[in-house]
């Protein structure tokens, strides 16, 4: 089976050519794919420029498909700042997890585009302009990581995405989430945990869409704050639709606060209220009455469409860790209104214990079971 390499052969030749033979010099066989954007030395309008990236990565799709009889298993990109965002988005049209390895130089954020796809990033360090010390050692480990990953897929074929019970977690839910992933795994079921900070939802969302559920428990739809109020997150337009043909239970886990940088860096709005440092970096900040009211609605109308059996769980002790008695964004009106207005949009259960507690958590469990039975 061969290794395809995405890569921009009008500005990236030579580097092109050193990784291709460091790969075949670790045994592999290798197969290009050109993903340049063939300016020929003309000066595109920004516009221009877009249009083409888009139309190599089309071209380098559809010649990839073009190809089904040799599909790659394993898939290296090489490219700048362009070139490897043309590559992203063709990595990101493959199997969600086909091993891919993208050499970069990474003038960007890739979390945005990495989120739900099994990406291996190598940075260059130094630009890829040219062959150096540091780029060649760069690209010699990169072809390293390659066969590394070549030689450890199985000779029968990928082997298919088991299906499990999904799950959204926090460090604010994280008692909860692990005392459901125990109580699941004892009842059975392989357990699949998301990290819903803004970017892991995308990949959870993804692999509800390809068949690698059999039901989920949205123990923390955070991302309905990252999503529809503030706070970074990857494009993920089905997190709350796209596990709507799926058994679902669903608690309010962190729905109360919105996650943020530095408090430092925040503007004065989110300064002014509740808020503390979940970490050095991130601050959670409480949610007001009318972004509860906003999310409350966004959730409900997703639930409401939904076609599999569902159950909606609210813990009215606490959504998450700090919003206890004594902690930092505590608040029972935000839960009492965000309770009475998702229920405007579906049957909700109200339980007395914190999201954290393991009565919660077994309530989750025991509901999943219950909708899992009906016909």
């Amino acid at each position: 089976m061969s290794v395809l390499l995405l890569a921009t052969f009008d500005t990236k030749r030579e580097e092109t050519e050193y990784i291709s033979r460091a790969m075949e010099a670790a045994g592999l066989t290798v197969r290009r794919c050109d993903i340049s954007l063939n300016a020929e030395g003309v000066h595109w309008s920004p516009e221009e420029k877009l249009a083409g990236m888009e139309a190599a990565a089309k071209r380098a799709i559809a010649e990839i498909a073009a190809a089904s009889a040799k599909a790659p298993r394993l898939v290296v990109a090489l490219g700048g700042g362009t070139g490897g965002q043309i590559a992203l988005k063709v990595l990101h049209s493959l199997p969600a997890m086909m091993p891919k390895l993208l050499v970069t130089t990474l003038p960007f954020d890739p979390r945005y585009v990495i989120a739900d796809n099994a990406i291996v990033l190598v940075p260059t360090i130094a630009d890829l302009c040219g062959l150096n010390a540091t780029t060649r050692d760069v690209l010699d480990r990169a072809a390293a990581i390659a066969a590394g990953l070549r030689g450890a897929l199985p000779a029968t074929g990928d082997a298919p995405l088991t299906p499990s019970v999904g799950v959204t977690s926090l460090g604010v839910t994280g008692p909860g989430t692990d005392a459901l992933r125990q109580r699941l795994t004892e009842d059975g079921h392989e357990v699949t945990v998301f990290h819903a900070n803004g970017f892991g939802g995308a990949a959870f969302t993804r692999w509800a869409e390809i068949g690698a559920f059999k039901g989920v428990v949205d123990y923390t739809p955070h991302e309905l704050t990252r999503c529809h109020v503030a706070g970074i997150h990857a494009e993920m337009p089905n997190r709350f639709t796209g596990m709507g043909h799926l058994p679902r239970v669903v608690l309010p886990g962190a729905v109360n606060v919105i996650g943020l940088g530095e408090a430092s860096l925040m503007p004065e709005i989110y300064r002014a209220r509740p808020h503390y440092a979940h970490s050095p970096l991130f601050t959670h900040v409480q949610c007001s009455e009318a972004e509860m009211a906003r999310c409350a609605d966004i959730l409900g109308a997703a639930l409401a469409g939904s076609t599999a059996p569902q159950r909606v769980l609210i813990p009215m002790g606490g959504f998450s860790s700090e919003d206890r008695p004594g902690g930092a964004v505590e608040s029972p009106a935000l839960r009492h209104l965000f309770a009475d207005r998702l229920e405007t949009h579906v049957p909700v259960t109200r339980l007395p214990g914190h999201i954290n507690d393991a009565e919660v958590a077994h309530a989750a469990a025991d509901a999943l079971a219950e909708i899992t039975k009906e016909p």
